[in-house]
């Protein structure tokens, strides 16, 4: 679609006078009980999709300790099963950064209702695989349906929360990914005993019963999940105007009816900040789904069996899911994230250090348990989407970011070979050496944004804004009828943007 076409069908959307509203009186409302409202209203469903999002992404972990590879008309090898796992994240990785922009333009309610409700169908549909050719279809349609989903809630919540909030509510969605792992185990421990049921393995029914309820779980969300705060129907029309110019005042444009336009996503892509989230993403990533996908696998090579492997998951997962939201409010309250994300690569380091050395069931177990750690927690989406500013830029670079870490799914997916059971050596130091990644590209983020504040703090990105004297302002910076235009139309790159360390 051209960008005339396109910047014809964004006059549909909100202006920003319109939005702001000028002529609306908010001094009645109160911020901190409309905030917890808000909280109740986007959070918790955010928490309950993003928890059936990774169960139904790393089930298949669970299921093949069960005989998913052997118990089919064709069994399936140990390099076709890697290579099915890999599948899945091409189309996972590619269709992220456009999804979020599609996401932009439509209402959350039913893009993202959408997108669960055709993942749903795709899980019910492992369950009846036969073949290696089956498996590997159902994967590459996985990863297409769930594209959308992490990046979009990232950006969703961006949308509702100025920057030094985003750390603890991202936390609390996030934290439901340990918890998913952690119920993953259980519940397929539990559906097992069904083994036989409608003459179906047990493993089976696994998948069947665990994407019916995302079935479920879908249709509710066409209802359930709110969208914008300029539409969001719980809200007066005095409490939409409060939040959007409380976003405002924290320089956010995520709800402020920008209108798209091609330029911000060359913004995106010429922004250097851009390429260096996606090497922060690819640190925790990778880790994160060779994490979630063997886990169990690596439990049960320790000396467990299948039943204990999987029930052995749960305690990492819970101790994940309570340093997740930890470090979110941790990471809010003291306003710095570079310094939570060195903490976290350095404990990940540590934990994979020890799995290599390892050869001791519960010293590695141990180890297990920093690792878990260290990867779930979730400060650098707070740290990345408050870093970049506009609704459309922001979407983009989160797409291309969480693309990226997602697409090396596709090589930790690969670095866990049986012949290395049961203490894969390998596997542990490519993880480590993606761990290393993270943390150099992380600390060059931190120099990076503190230098370009010291510019700024000196005035020497000002703008030329038409009738104020400036001194310092230079037209090589812009020249613009006033700061509102030049804020609208620089982004994070205005001059009065500050970025958070």
């Amino acid at each position: 679609m051209s960008e005339q076409k396109l910047e014809q069908i964004s006059l549909s959307e909100p202006k920003i006078d319109e939005l702001y509203r000028p002529e609306v009186n908010t001094d009645g409302i109160d911020e901190k009980k409309l905030m917890r409202r808000i909280d109740l209203h986007v959070i918790p469903w955010l928490a309950i999709l993003y928890f059936l999002n990774f169960m139904d992404r790393g089930n298949i972990g669970n299921a093949k300790l069960y005989g998913m590879t052997t118990n089919i008309d064709h069994p399936i090898s140990d390099t076709q099963y890697l290579i099915a796992l890999t599948v899945y994240f091409f189309p996972y990785a590619l269709l992220e950064p456009a999804s979020n922009v599609i996401l932009r333009r439509l209402k959350p309610s039913l893009w993202l209702s959408s997108l669960i409700l055709c993942w749903g169908v795709v899980m019910v549909c492992h369950g009846f695989i036969q073949s290696y050719g089956g498996l590997v279809t159902v994967r590459v349609l996985l990863g297409v349906t769930e594209a959308g989903m992490y990046p979009g809630i990232v950006f969703y919540i961006s949308s509702w929360y100025k920057r030094s909030e985003m750390g603890t509510k991202i936390a609390f969605f996030f934290s439901s990914a340990t918890l998913s792992g952690a119920f993953s185990g259980l519940l397929s421990v539990a559906i097992h005993n069904m083994n036989g049921v409608g003459g179906l393995a047990g493993w089976r029914w696994i998948f069947i019963l665990e994407g019916l309820l995302t079935v479920v779980v879908a249709l509710l969300s066409f209802w359930m999940i709110q969208d914008y705060p300029e539409a969001a129907k719980f809200l007066t029309e005095e409490e939409r105007v409060f939040v959007i110019r409380r976003l405002k005042d924290d320089v956010r444009l995520s709800a402020a009816g920008e209108q798209f336009k091609k330029k911000y996503v060359w913004q995106s892509l010429r922004d250097w900040k851009t390429w260096v989230a996606m090497g922060i993403y690819m640190g925790f990533d990778g880790p994160l789904y060779a994490f979630s996908l063997f886990l169990p696998t690596i439990i049960n090579k320790l000396g467990f069996t299948a039943t204990k492997a999987n029930l052995l998951t749960i305690p990492p997962y819970a101790w994940g899911c309570i340093t997740t939201v930890l470090v979110g409010i941790l990471g809010d309250r003291i306003g710095t994230r570079y310094y939570m994300s060195l903490f976290l690569f350095a404990t990940g380091a540590m934990g994979y250090i020890i799995l290599i050395a390892s050869r001791d069931p519960a010293l590695s177990y141990f180890a297990v348990f920093l690792a878990a750690s260290a990867i779930y927690p979730s400060v650098r989406d707070a740290w990345v989407a408050g870093n970049v500013e506009g609704a459309y830029k922001r979407s983009v670079t989160l797409g291309m970011a969480i693309g990226w870490g997602n697409i090396n799914g596709a090589v930790t997916s690969n670095i866990y070979r049986s012949t290395e059971s049961p203490w894969y050596t390998m596997g542990h130091g490519i993880v480590l050496a993606y761990i290393g990644i993270g943390l150099i590209c992380v600390t060059i983020m931190r120099i990076g944004l503190q230098r370009e504040n010291a510019h700024r703090n000196r005035g020497e990105r000002d703008e030329v804004i038409d009738g104020i004297d400036n001194k310092n302002a230079d037209v090589r910076n812009g020249r613009y009828p006033d700061i509102e235009t030049a804020r609208l139309e620089k982004g994070d790159d205005w001059s009065g943007f500050r970025y958070l360390l």
